[in-house]
């Protein structure tokens, strides 16, 4: 596979592009994303489904350019997909045609299912948790896909968009009883399997709804990603999205390029919610393009990273890791030190990964420079992290990496980001650890650990005499003592 991959995505809407580097077998980075907004389904469904000259025209100007940006990156694959309105259209052939004659990009026309399949992909092996429906609202169409345990269980296409619905109800101000008696008629075509309490939201409509409650409830975290918010409390929401007046949308914060279709969005997407019986959303700032890069990258691996393995954290230690061994012995150092401590001071199991993320990547500063090291490492992460972790999972890991070595967090350093943390006292004891682990690092010695009698031992071959004047000097989250033996 090439090291620098582009993916455009024709949808009804817009025009995208991705382009993704590999930094090692499955590791990789988003080095380039732009839009544009063509609608390349602007007025066909109200004509038969035929591509109009106009659309036509600005897709043709953004694929030129694209193209043109793909080899300025170096791109040695361009991928290129439609959806929904190029599929439909009695005219895609000559489109096709005319794109590849004019800017010698090959678009492959995708069924619906195919582009239920690239979101799932993209979800299954991007985001935090591995159950739940996929949504994908476009402008044409919505596919959804069952996740179950990261495997992709059953896919649909619906022929809902945002531009269709506006073309054929909210265009003529058609009664929206209707717009939802269209809808439901299309609701016919939903297996009964598709139900399940964790929706991932993917495409504009759900990012820009998304965007509009962070906004709304100040949220502490400004990533779209993974953020996670519960349907009860913002159902209503969305209803008094879809049922105001444009001109109203102002009022919701709403941005002026989503004004035209945020309502028929809003409306395809509450009525899903309410037909799937889903409690949570968890929204996706993957899509299609990701699914095609990730089809090609896994088509080896059944579609999904080997257990365990991330991509963000690999292509971090790959861009930026200039001691990736040492970044080892502090993670092997930690994980013995939680196994001892955390049964004595009920620190809960699940955090010894959010400890080892930490300790693999406390190092990665220095590509940067060494002083003010840990500041930069958490700077690195808490942007870098971008797929496969919880805001939550990213605020604890970022906490710990800038806090080692140094004073252990206390309260009002937290307050901001206090409803993603644990107990202020679980976050002192895993700092504790990792500032040992990092500072046993300076030796190549192998450490073994015990605590008794409220003491923890370190026990070395060596006297490594620095080591032990570090880690006395270090603040403590309980009155323990340390001996070293």
């Amino acid at each position: 596979m090439s090291k620098v991959t582009a993916v455009i995505d024709i949808g009804s809407n817009s025009a995208r592009m991705a382009i993704f580097r590999r930094t090692s077998r499955f590791g990789f980075s988003l080095i380039f994303e732009s839009k544009s907004k063509v609608r390349i389904s602007e007025g066909c469904y109200e004509n038969n489904g035929i591509l109009q000259d106009e659309p036509i025209e600005r897709a043709l100007n953004a694929i030129c350019d694209f193209a043109k940006i793909a080899k300025t990156y170096k791109a040695r694959k361009l991928l290129c997909v439609a959806t929904s309105a190029v599929r439909d259209a009695p005219n895609r052939n000559e489109f096709i045609s005319l794109i590849k004659k004019k800017t010698k990009v090959q678009i492959k026309v995708i069924d619906g299912q195919k582009e239920a399949f690239y979101g799932a992909v993209a979800c299954s092996n991007l985001l935090h948790k591995k159950d739940g429906i996929t949504i994908d609202i476009g402008g044409g169409s919505t596919e959804c896909a069952i996740i179950r345990n990261g495997e992709i269980k059953e896919l649909i296409s619906l022929n809902l968009g945002t531009i269709r619905l506006k073309e054929l109800f909210f265009d003529s101000k058609a009664d929206i009883k209707k717009a939802k008696e269209f809808i439901n008629n299309e609701f016919s075509k939903i297996p009964s399997t598709f139900s399940h309490i964790n929706i991932f939201g993917i495409g504009g409509t759900i990012r820009a709804l998304s965007k509009l409650i962070m906004k709304k409830e100040n949220y502490p975290i400004n990533t779209l990603h993974g953020y996670e918010f519960s349907i009860k409390k913002y159902l209503s929401y969305f209803k008094n999205i879809y049922s105001s007046e444009i001109k109203k949308l102002k009022d919701f914060n709403v941005p002026q390029d989503r004004e035209d279709n945020i309502r028929e969005g809003a409306l395809i997407f509450s009525m899903l919610l309410e037909k799937f019986g889903a409690k949570n959303v968890i929204t996706s700032g993957v899509g299609v393009r990701e699914g095609v890069f990730l089809s090609n990258l896994l088509r080896n691996q059944r579609f999904m990273f080997p257990k365990g393995f991330n991509p963000s954290y690999r292509s971090l230690l790959d861009r930026f890791s200039l001691e990736e061994r040492a970044q080892n012995i502090v993670k092997i150092n930690a994980t013995k030190l939680f196994e001892v401590l955390s049964d004595e001071f009920d620190i809960n199991k699940k955090y010894l990964f959010h400890l080892q993320n930490a300790a693999g990547l406390t190092k990665i500063g220095n590509y940067l420079n060494f002083y003010s090291l840990h500041e930069h490492s958490a700077y690195f992460l808490l942007n870098a992290l971008s797929y496969g972790y919880s805001h939550a999972d990213k605020a604890i890991i970022c906490l710990l990496v800038k806090y080692s070595n140094k004073k252990i967090p206390q309260d009002d350093e937290i307050a901001h980001i206090s409803t993603l943390m644990p107990d202020i006292l679980v976050l002192q004891w895993l700092s504790f650890i990792l500032s040992i682990a990092e500072i046993l690092s300076l030796s190549d010695d192998k450490f073994s650990f015990s605590f008794r009698k409220n003491t923890l031992f370190i026990t070395s071959k060596n006297k490594a005499y620095l080591i032990k004047e570090k880690i006395n000097s270090l603040h403590k989250p309980e009155a323990i003592n340390i001996e070293f033996d």
